[in-house]
């Protein structure tokens, strides 16, 4: 896998990808920084990766989906969920990382993807 950060969203309650959610990237320290928001296409990823190789760093990241707007935009009220914070740390600049989200309204899950 090359070195890149990237992700993509699957909406548990349609069974498809998720198009449009706002996702932003932030840089964890003693003054977090956000690096860059994306927002995911038709097929629930990003256009370019999150991180591209030669933006690849090690350290602490936080991925911040934004779950209610993405569900309220499709009509269905997320009382519960509002925005899932990812933290996870990029160990190996010149390794690939893949962080997806299977999300409903009510629950959501990730992992480290390939």
């Amino acid at each position: 896998m090359p070195a890149k950060l990237s992700t993509h969203v699957l909406d548990l309650v349609s069974g498809k990808p998720a198009p449009g959610m706002k996702i932003e990237l932030w840089r964890r320290g003693p003054a977090p920084v956000c690096l860059k928001t994306v927002t995911t296409n038709a097929d629930g990823r990003t256009d370019a990766p999150v991180l591209a190789e030669a933006e690849m760093a090690a350290g602490e990241y936080e991925l911040v989906f934004h779950v209610r707007a993405y569900f309220a935009a499709r009509g269905t009220v997320s009382p519960f969920l509002d925005e899932v914070p990812i933290r996870f740390t990029i160990f190996d600049a010149a390794a690939g990382y893949h962080v997806p989200l299977l999300v409903s309204p009510w629950a959501f899950s990730t992992y480290r993807g390939s």
